[in-house]
């Protein structure tokens, strides 16, 4: 295929404003699935992960390729949460242009304004899509408005600011010129194929083929592939090729070369210049490097990215339960799966820190996604309390600073002021919305933003809207000490009572149920008070003849409250442990013995 019949384009927008749902759309009106194909009927069907099934988010980048009046159009499916701008950035690399989606209702948000602003740092061409437009709360002229004053803010020049405005109700596979909709998505396609440009390339094909790797992925047939676009020269299939990083080079030849099709690769003797493409045989190949044939090979520029600001602690389990529940549970089983993660998850640093590592990431749920993903994969850990990376800038020291934007109802507006108070935001902008909301955007530092999304959803009953994405950094003024009350603590091993925690309920917010095994220092509960309870949860009843077993059925226990992950994490202090393993989520003290962690907190 000619180079000016392709054109590569990211799909990018803030979380849930319908970016996979459109890819959906594309894919089903393109005629890449068969009438009777399970595909026909599915959505979200890039979403190939069970947690982006279940959290209802794109967590990692995906490549997909559609056919459309003898076009091939690569399609890159972004995710929308800042905490994965990691995947943004290196996939945009790919593209040569952009179609930003935009809720109709909310409008511009802040990831909208993030991957705007890394796209058009790139001079990638945008196309803008009103999506929702069937909302009842929809403000199309307003939403516009807004849009346009994002650009003006961001364009690096004048050509940016000339974009072509399309409106769309994605779910319903339908989009238009103007908001009386058509009855599919060809607008969508000829915009795709009239404002996206062909390739950048560079044309000089004698110098050797360049590629860079913006992506890997592997099965159990042909092992690793090393994915990303030809921006110069051919590759062809058993061709040998050089390994570019850091100014070193490694030999390698091509197995296999692969374009994509629909969902899947379609196996190819030779790929162009300007086509995004899937290689085995180059098992030395990590995101950022170069792939580069001929007799001097060139390195293309790598992969600029943002710092990480939240790092945690990940080690071995080492609590009385360790071992019973986990597949993998040693410390160097947990090194060699933090290291494969690395070749994919580039946002990521790791290095040793006592018996685990420091994992650094974006933000709570980029860390969280990790934990979880290796919890399913049989591996038990325990986590400590996620912490701000903070950075020396001129000898001073720097903590990041996030843009919050947070919309409740009216009758929320006062529990938000009095959270953001406690955590020292900044006010920057309030405001109603067409719905009568109240949306408010705030300035804060990373440390601050630990906890906020839960205690918000507590005190609004689950109906906050939130997102944030960093900022830049400031000077560290006083650190934020996170205020909690004390733990309810199991005073010794054994299994839960019922007997037992009808009188614990009464100091606090328990987290067990009955039988359930607990060891002297997990924590089963949230005090009533400031400070730690030791308690006794498996005491069991004293049977007399006026006291038996059938007595019991007078005990009314509150439901527990089964804490999350993300909550979990939350919930930690700096004393604190998580134990993760496959089955259970337990919460626990450092030190576990009673006697011994007073004698610290004296200490301390």
């Amino acid at each position: 295929m000619e180079k000016s019949k392709i054109r590569n384009v990211a799909i990018i927008a803030h979380v849930d404003h319908g970016k996979t749902t459109l890819v959906d759309g594309l894919l089903k009106q393109s005629h890449t699935f068969r009438d009777n194909q399970a595909e026909m009927s599915q959505t979200l069907i890039m979403d190939s992960m069970d947690q982006e099934h279940e959290r209802g988010i794109t967590i990692t980048a995906k490549q997909t390729a559609v056919y459309y009046d003898g076009y091939k159009i690569n399609i890159i499916d972004t995710p929308g949460h800042a905490d994965f701008s990691g995947e943004v950035e290196r996939t945009l690399n790919m593209a040569d242009g952009v179609l930003l989606i935009v809720d109709a209702q909310e409008g511009p948000m802040p990831q909208t304004k993030f991957v705007l602003q890394k796209a058009l740092s790139l001079h990638l061409k945008p196309v803008v899509i009103i999506n929702k437009i069937d909302k009842p709360a929809a403000r199309i002229e307003e939403v516009k408005d807004e849009i346009s004053d994002l650009f003006l803010e961001l364009a690096t020049d004048e050509s940016q600011l000339n974009y072509p405005i399309y409106y769309a109700i994605a779910r319903d596979g339908r989009a238009g010129k103007t908001p009386e909709l058509d009855d599919d998505l060809h607008v969508i396609f000829e915009s795709i194929i009239n404002d996206i440009p062909e390739p950048k390339i560079d044309e000089d094909a004698s110098k050797g083929a360049q590629l860079l790797v913006a992506a890997l992925a592997a099965d159990n047939y042909l092992g690793k592939y090393a994915i990303g676009k030809i921006f110069r020269g051919k590759l062809k299939k058993g061709q040998p090729v050089k390994v570019l990083r850091n100014e070193t080079s490694v030999s390698g030849k091509i197995d296999r070369l692969f374009i994509y099709r629909g969902l899947g690769k379609e196996e190819v003797e030779e790929a162009i210049a300007g086509d995004i493409v899937a290689i085995t045989g180059v098992n030395d190949a990590n995101i950022g490097d170069t792939i580069a044939t001929g007799e001097n090979p060139e390195a293309l520029p790598t992969i600029e990215l943002e710092p990480p600001t939240l790092s945690i602690y990940i080690g071995p389990n080492t609590s009385p339960l360790k071992g019973k529940e986990g597949e993998f549970t040693t410390s160097r089983q947990i090194a060699e799966r933090l290291e494969k993660e690395l070749e994919t998850n580039i946002a990521l640093k790791i290095k040793p820190d006592g018996l685990g590592y420091k994992v650094s990431g974006r933000g709570e749920l980029h860390l969280s996604v990790l934990i979880e993903t290796m919890r399913r994969e049989g591996y038990e850990l325990e986590a400590g309390r996620p912490e701000v990376v903070y950075k020396e800038i001129d000898g001073k020291l720097h903590e990041p600073i996030e843009n919050l934007t947070i919309e409740v109802e009216s009758e929320y507006v006062g529990a938000v002021s009095q959270e953001m108070g406690i955590r020292h935001a900044e006010l920057i902008d309030q405001e109603l919305t067409s719905t009568g909301a109240t949306r408010f955007t705030y300035e804060i530092t990373t440390a601050a933003l630990i906890g906020l999304r839960n205690n918000l959803l507590t005190a609004t009953k689950g109906t906050v809207i939130m997102s944030s994405i960093p900022y830049g950094y400031r000077p560290v003024e006083s650190k934020y000490r996170p205020e909690r009350n004390g733990a309810l603590i199991s005073f010794e091993d054994g299994v839960s009572t019922a007997y037992a925690l009808d009188s614990a309920q009464a100091r606090g917010i328990l987290y067990i149920p009955p039988q359930v095994p607990v060891y002297q220092g997990m924590i089963v509960g949230l005090s009533n008070k400031k400070e730690d309870i030791d308690i006794n949860v498996c005491r069991e009843k004293q049977l007399t003849n006026m006291r038996t077993h059938a007595s019991d059925g007078a005990i009314q226990l509150t439901p527990y409250t089964q804490l999350s992950l993300e909550q979990c994490l939350d919930f930690l202090l700096d004393d604190e442990l998580l134990e993760v393993t496959p089955k259970s989520l337990r919460l626990r003290k450092r030190q576990l013995d009673p006697i011994k962690r007073k004698r610290e907190a004296r200490a301390d």
